[in-house]
């Protein structure tokens, strides 16, 4: 029986629907908008308010929330600068399939369309970057379209909603019943599309599969773990979803994305039948959409997807499945595997090149990244939880560590700098006994560098380790290559990042040699709370492959042709 209707405030209404859905976390930045909510959460004993440095920072944050929780992260902004500032985050979210809730703060419903302090129209501006935009103008139906929202939010590919809430929509009373408690909704193939594979499995002799995509979960990886081992299937993972299945188990060939293995796109080109699971065959994903003929592959494809809408939307698939990845991987458990393969040896050979491709070139310099990655490979427990943003630097990570466990790769499909840091808070705080190792650039740092304070706020303990090599590595590589010699606007001033460090109240140290790196770390990771190691990089060092210098030559040599 639905509850009696309740006279509240529309803040003390919104926090008691928050409540219902299960929230138990919020991060935010304060704002005059909605005092009204604020002072609703002072009561709200259950809920923890994160109170962040800077609106990107918060949203990012609730990003890393939702993909470590499957839940929708809440975020709450104020108005004008604060949901533009927040936008940032919000996009990773789209792109990355991420839950999330984005709250707004609004000018009075009075003062709308007329350009009034900080006023903008979230449907028109966040409109491209969000599942669905609303304005709630009665607060009687805020428990309607709260409960709307989380269910959009986590319904099909999941992604962001936002919420604008004029501010005197939430002062004013309203006699309303509660909503019930969302429940998230589950799309599961048919029988016959089930049947369908393993038909089409039946007739390969090169398949392939490819992992991405959310929802999943860890009894769902462990069910594709083994459907892959019992039909000795070579499995591969999209641009930075590669805790979606072992990169130690026997069947792995290794990501998809920014500088892959060229052994894995050619196995790839050379498959005869594709299954992808949850992920959208993206550019990155794609090689630039070279990997694969458009619209119709030269492979069999087989795509499972949450969202109808991306089923032929790129890539016609042979087999369309229209389900979530987590419902489709248990959907295969009773599928009797393929006898005798004709590919039984395919995933040893490419788990062979996967770990071929993980051995680290020689490189100039006194800090050597590879010989750093294996000493955390050795060191670090598999369920430690690696976060990183956008830049060269990461290439060191994804290539050179082995995810073991679902939920421990926080890093934006977007290519959003900055992101590192906030979904280390995030995670500290939502999974506080796992290790959270944060790599950042030096560019990329600096992006959101101020959430320290957050992090010391919230006693949140995590280590950072910054690759500072003085540039923003990315654009100079790209730079030497097009423009060889033509530097321009990608030199960077740095501060000490160990001083920085220090002076939030975190444990800094700097560290210029390889042989330094492990009595620092561990030093990090005795303090309890955030940690900065910066690491100062040769800028010759630019890829595991390349030097700056090695670029430019060649592109010089091309042009001179």
């Amino acid at each position: 029986m639905q509850d009696r209707a309740k006279t509240r405030t529309g803040g003390q209404i919104l926090v008691d629907q928050l409540r219902i859905h299960g929230v138990d976390t919020v991060f935010c930045v304060p704002g005059e908008s909605y005092l009204a909510v604020l002072d609703a959460l002072h009561d709200a004993s259950t809920l923890r308010v994160v109170s962040c440095r800077h609106e990107g920072g918060a949203a990012m944050m609730a990003d890393a929330y939702g993909k470590l929780t499957n839940k929708p992260g809440i975020c709450m902004v104020t108005r004008g600068p604060g949901a533009t500032n927040a936008s940032a985050g919000l996009h990773v979210a789209m792109q990355d399939a991420t839950p999330m809730i984005l709250f707004v703060g609004q000018v009075a419903r009075g003062q709308i369309e007329r350009e009034a302090f900080q006023e903008i129209d979230y449907r028109r501006m966040l409109g491209q970057v969000a599942k669905w935009v609303t304005e709630v103008n009665d607060s009687a139906r805020l428990p309607e379209l709260i409960a709307r929202a989380f269910a959009v939010a986590t319904s099909g590919r999941p992604g962001p909603v936002v919420i604008a809430l004029p501010e005197d929509m939430l002062t004013e009373t309203a006699a309303v019943a509660d909503a019930l408690a969302y429940k998230p909704l589950k799309s599961w193939p048919g029988v016959g599309e089930i049947q369908a594979l393993r038909n089409l499995l039946t007739e390969a002799e090169r398949p392939f599969a490819i992992l991405g995509g959310s929802p999943w979960d860890e009894e769902a990886v462990a069910t594709f773990e083994a459907f892959a081992a019992a039909n000795r299937l070579p499995v591969c993972t999209s641009f930075r979803r590669a805790d979606r299945f072992d990169n130690a188990h026997a069947c792995y060939a290794g990501d998809l994305g920014i500088g892959s293995n060229p052994k894995l796109r050619e196995q790839l080109r050379q498959a005869d039948l594709l299954i992808v699971v949850g992920a959208r065959l993206t550019e990155m994903t794609t090689v630039g959409y070279t990997l694969f003929d458009i619209p119709k592959p030269r492979q069999r494809l087989v795509h499972v997807h949450p969202d109808p809408e991306e089923l032929g939307r790129v890539y016609q698939p042979t087999l369309a499945i229209n389900a979530t990845p987590r419902e489709f991987a248990r959907s295969l458990r009773d599928l009797a595997p393929i006898e005798d393969p004709v590919w039984a040896e395919t995933p040893s050979i490419a788990h062979s090149e996967y770990l071929s491709w993980q051995k680290c070139p020689p490189a100039p310099g006194t800090i050597h990244m590879g010989d750093i990655m294996a000493w955390l490979e050795e060191n670090m427990p598999p369920e430690t939880i690696y976060t990183n943003g956008a830049g060269n630097f990461s290439v060191w990570v994804h290539r050179f560590h082995q995810y073991r466990r679902l939920g421990t790769e926080l890093a934006p499909t977007s290519g959003s700098m900055g992101y590192g840091l906030p979904a280390a808070v995030a995670a500290a705080i939502t999974r506080p006994q796992t290790p959270v190792l944060c790599v950042a650039g030096d560019g990329d740092f600096m992006m959101t560098g101020q959430e320290l304070a957050t992090a010391m706020a919230q006693k949140a303990k995590f280590t950072v380790i910054i690759v500072n090599n003085g540039m923003y590595g990315t654009i100079r590589m790209h730079q030497e290559n097009h423009y060889p010699g033509r530097v321009i606007s990608t030199d960077l001033v740095n501060p000490d990042f160990a001083a920085y460090a220090r002076s939030f109240g975190a444990h800094g140290e700097t560290v210029e040699r390889t042989a330094y790196f492990a009595a620092a770390f561990t030093r990090a990771q005795r303090f309890n709370g955030p940690s900065v190691i910066e690491l100062r990089m040769d800028p010759e060092v630019i890829t595991p492959q390349a030097t700056l210098t090695g670029l430019r030559e060649a592109a010089l040599a091309k042009k001179s042709h």
